[in-house]
Parts: structure tokens; C-alpha cells; sequence
């Protein structure tokens, strides 16, 4: 099993417009490219912006469709996680996922 992360595309357009791009997730598809070895140790999704997000409600149910995601795989604890109530499964999100990178996969942090 491995840490299963998902990104949204850019590009996109909603009722406010666009096209858009997610903020948290360009920070995080900053970290990946800083640290190309996670691309090899992470599960990596890009899904289109319109919800529902089939993918991400399988892991996390239907109540936590934001991205970025990180749905943890339950081999390294992380008492900051939260756990779904309709999978089970334990996750972050948007820059909550950058600490545990940096525990789990020896990456950098972001400087205070």
C-alpha cells in the first residue's frame, strides 16, 4: 500500500470564471517538484476540478471532496490526520500534508 495524494488540473473554469489553478495544490506540486523521489513513493492523481470526485469519495467519502488530499496508507502514524467517518481511511489536507512529507519521506519543511 502506498500514501495515495490528489491534485486537481489546472485550467479550470467555474460559475466565478477562470481558468483557474488551486492555490494549496500549486504548493504541493512545488514540494514534488523539489523532490522528485516522492513521485516515485507517492500514489499521484490529477483529477478535473468539477465535483462529485468519484476518486476521492472512494477513499474519504463524499464530505472531504477538496484537494489536495493525502490518504494516508497506515504504515507511518501521523496523530495530525483526520479519519473518515464514512471509509475509515486517515488523511490530509492542502499544506497539512507537507509536515508528514518531511517525517515520512525525509524532505524538507518550508522555512518559518
Amino acid at each position: 500500500m502506498t500514501d495515495h495524494l490528489l491534485l486537481l488540473n489546472p485550467d479550470w473554469y467555474d460559475d466565478q470564471g477562470g481558468p483557474w489553478f488551486c492555490p494549496a495544490g500549486s504548493v504541493i506540486e512545488g514540494v514534488l517538484a523539489f523532490y522528485p523521489k516522492l513521485k516515485d513513493r507517492l500514489q499521484i492523481t490529477r483529477l478535473d476540478h468539477p465535483r462529485p470526485r468519484p476518486a476521492v469519495i472512494d477513499l474519504v467519502g463524499e464530505e472531504h471532496q477538496s484537494c489536495p488530499i493525502l490518504v494516508l496508507d497506515g504504515q507511518f502514524d501521523w496523530p495530525a490526520a483526520e479519519t473518515s467517518a464514512a471509509t475509515g481511511r486517515r488523511f490530509l489536507q492542502d499544506e497539512a500534508i507537507i509536515p508528514y512529507l518531511a517525517a515520512r519521506y525525509g524532505i524538507g519543511l518550508p522555512h518559518p
